[in-house]
């Protein structure tokens, strides 16, 4: 059922590479790092989701800051688009997951089990696409089932494996369309868990529709969700893995000058969401894109280097004697002040 960890992929390896190992000490446009990336251009793309749209602007700063002219695209819908663009050359590069490219992209029907054995798998497979796939990130966005706190608390859930106990009218589910036929999606996750329902009891609904169905429980008790989405603990849903524990859900700073970036945005984070305004426009689209601007903006001044210490120097001989005049000039004001004497 994991869509696998999250990963940068490119089409130009050892420069991607050599960006990204530059990482560690921050950086953006605004403070350059270094040029090893220089002469490079073009654009980095984004399928159309907010976990897209912050990486591929995050890594743009990061390129930008090695000499690179480059500019994020977040412009294209669909995932599929923004694959073939990789494959026009139309991309420099774009964040993907491994399940999705080892699935939908090379064609094969059955996962490879293991995190790691699934990297080196959909890596091998691509290279023969000329698509070269660095190192993984440290995150894992994995799809995982949500369902209402109260009601898992109602019915006793704890773990996936408990769903299958449940009374058949409790064993609703909502899931997007591209879940619901691959072999690591729905049919899997049935297989796996011996979970046994009619067609009538799961609802196929827009990926950005299921959150707020789940919330409201008309449609389904379990609600098909990427496991760091912000909407889940902002409408209080609860994901729980396998063994029964409670995942917390993150977005994660990819490792990126993490303590400018947390210092310039905490005052922003309550509940541990950071939230960006923009209604300046009449366009739900248009303020949408001044968000990510303007996001996009705080994430460049949060990474930018701070201005170097100044060098503490001696006063020179005319600082002095400038200095002594002007005490002495205020000396004779004061003296001016007092009352006058007979």
């Amino acid at each position: 059922m994991k869509r696998a960890r999250l990963v940068p992929i490119a089409a130009i390896a050892a420069a991607t590479a050599l960006a990204l190992a530059g990482c560690s000490g921050g950086g953006a446009a605004t403070g350059s790092q270094g040029d090893e990336l220089e002469g490079l251009s073009g654009e980095i793309g984004a399928k159309d989701f907010s976990e897209q749209y912050v990486l591929a602007h995050i890594t743009t700063e990061l390129f930008k800051a090695h000499g690179a002219d480059v500019e994020a695209n977040t412009k294209l819908v669909g995932s599929a688009n923004v694959r073939q663009a990789l494959e026009n050359d139309e991309f420099l590069g774009y964040w993907e997951y491994t399940g999705t490219s080892w699935i939908t992209y090379n064609g094969n029907t059955t996962p490879v089990q293991g995190a790691e054995a699934q990297f080196e798998a959909t890596k091998e497979a691509d290279a023969e696409k000329d698509i070269a796939w660095l190192d993984p990130a440290p995150l894992n966005n994995t799809y995982a089932f949500a369902i209402r706190e109260d009601k898992a608390e109602e019915l006793g859930v704890t773990k996936l494996s408990d769903i299958a106990d449940l009374p058949t009218e409790e064993q609703t589910f909502c899931i997007e369309s591209e879940f619901s036929t691959r072999d690591d999606g729905w049919p899997g996750l049935k297989a796996a868990y011996g979970i046994d329902v009619p067609d009538s009891n799961v609802a196929l609904l827009d990926t950005g529709v299921i959150y707020t169905a789940t919330q409201k429980g008309d449609d389904c008790n379990f609600g098909e969700v990427f496991q760091t989405d912000g909407r889940i603990p902002a409408l209080g849903l609860t994901v729980l893995d396998e063994n029964g524990k409670q995942v917390v859900v993150t977005m994660g700073s990819y490792g990126i000058g993490v303590t400018r970036v947390l210092a310039a945005l905490a005052g922003r984070v309550v509940d541990g969401r950071l939230t960006v305004a923009a209604s300046e426009h009449r366009s739900q689209l248009r303020n949408r894109e001044a968000a990510v601007e303007r996001l996009t903006q705080q994430l460049r001044d949060a990474l930018a280097p701070p201005p170097p210490r100044r060098k503490p120097t001696r006063p020179t001989r005319g600082s002095r004697r400038r200095r002594a005049e002007a005490k002495e000039r205020r000396s004779q004001v004061k003296a001016l002040r007092r009352r006058p004497t007979d």
